[in-house]
């Protein structure tokens, strides 16, 4: 039997330090569904030059199959977006509630999102551009495949997540496949689900997972399907280029990514944020789609390679909480002259300034935010925090960069 997909309420976690102004019932920044526009541009996008990105591609042709809770197409942001015909609904069919009532499963081509989690994952993969918000997707002509796997109770199992997977390898036709979802324990699952990402691997498609939200007591644990060999893991970073201090590290982690207040779209219609490594992740498969669109014949090594190499990073090197340095999506783009296998270390690559960020508009009650969806988990676990273990992570994990950067790496 599978082990079920739980939720890690991450979104509780940066509470902690990252504190929105308490809303009540009437207030505007509270996030339902649909919700209102954000009319500003998102911090995770003021950090790069939009119009010098899209000079270089659009991620027009690239099909991305979003494995999550499904997409909501009635978001006018997503509707141009979504591949419907190819979309499918795994959830098991003989699902029911608590208190034994069949629980509804949506539609059959996974553009059902009753908990919006997958929707916002692909509005920060492929949203299209609309009148009266800053907000986009990264990659605004790709196409989204919606794969519904999981849901608001954590129905998903190992073995769904891995059928999800062999369906955007072999029937959906998915160029890169996203996985918001991550073990809170370092056990392996099913081995169902190893061999079928290295299936997806061996049709030269770019994995990319969220490396997981258990990182505030600093410890390097696993997460699956992120630890997998060939797969793309990503860590959450904050507004200063910094790890996230509920991202999880270790060895595997790969690359980093805005993690923290991600404005994305919301079912229904309008945008609401959210934090956790879940949002992370979709920033990377965006950024990745617009590599593949303008080389069509590199490889899914090269693509994962380039993002590698062109991040930003504070250590000449591979850093165990942020990977190879924070996604640089101009750089991924411009510095592309040869496709290169795999990353090296370099000395002189210095962090980048933080952009100063528009005033925040959106957000939900901490009930609601404590509620939501940053990531699922195979394997379940409760995260408890402390604003002080928080605080303290942090603060070690900038002590010991900054000691690095001044003994030169």
């Amino acid at each position: 039997m599978g082990r079920l997909l739980k939720v890690a309420t991450v979104t509780g976690l940066l509470l902690v330090t990252l504190p929105l102004p308490t809303a009540t019932a009437d207030d505007t920044t509270q996030c339902t569904f649909p919700s209102k526009m954000y009319a500003g541009r998102p911090w995770s996008l003021q950090r790069v030059l939009m119009d010098e990105l899209w000079k270089q591609s659009t991620g027009k042709g690239v099909r991305v199959a979003v494995i999550d809770t499904g997409v909501d197409v009635k978001n006018p942001q997503l509707t141009p977006a979504v591949d419907v015909k190819a979309g499918r609904n795994l959830m098991r069919k003989d699902l029911k509630t608590k208190d034994g009532r069949k629980l509804e499963r949506g539609k059959e081509d996974g553009t059902t999102d009753t908990v919006g989690h997958g929707t916002k994952v692909a509005g920060i993969i492929a949203a299209r551009e609309a009148k009266g918000t800053g907000f986009t997707g990264l990659a605004p002509d790709a196409t989204i495949i919606p794969i519904q796997q999981n849901d608001a109770e954590g129905n998903g199992t190992a073995e769904t997540l891995a059928e999800a997977i062999r369906y955007a390898a072999d029937k959906a036709e998915a160029d890169i496949i996203n996985i918001s979802q991550d073990t809170a324990d370092a056990v392996a699952p099913t081995p169902l689900l190893k061999q079928a990402v290295e299936h997806a691997l061996s049709k030269d498609i770019v994995v990319i997972a969220s490396a997981g939200n258990d990182g505030v007591d600093g410890k390097v644990k696993p997460t699956y399907p992120a630890s997998y060999e060939g797969v793309l893991a990503v860590a959450s970073s904050d507004r200063n280029n910094e790890r996230a201090y509920f991202s999880q590290g270790g060895g595997f982690v790969g690359i980093a990514a805005p993690g923290v207040d991600m404005i994305s779209t919301v079912p229904g219609g309008g945008h609401c944020a959210d934090n956790g490594t879940s949002f992370s992740a979709p920033y990377v498969a965006g950024v990745a789609a617009l590599i593949k669109a303008k080389h069509p014949k590199w490889t899914q090594r090269q693509i994962v390679a380039q993002i590698q190499q062109t991040a930003e990073r504070s250590v000449a090197g591979h850093d165990r909480h942020v990977g190879w340095g924070v996604v640089d999506p101009v750089r991924a783009l411009t510095e592309d002259d040869k496709p290169i296998d795999r990353p090296v270390a370099r000395e002189g690559m210095s962090k980048g300034e933080a952009p100063t960020p528009a005033e925040f508009h959106l957000g939900e009650t901490a009930d609601e935010r404590n509620a939501r969806l940053a990531t699922y988990v195979v394997v379940g676990g409760g995260v408890l925090v402390a604003a002080i273990a928080g605080a303290a992570v942090a603060v070690r994990d900038r002590n010991r960069r900054m000691r690095r950067v001044a003994g030169g790496g």
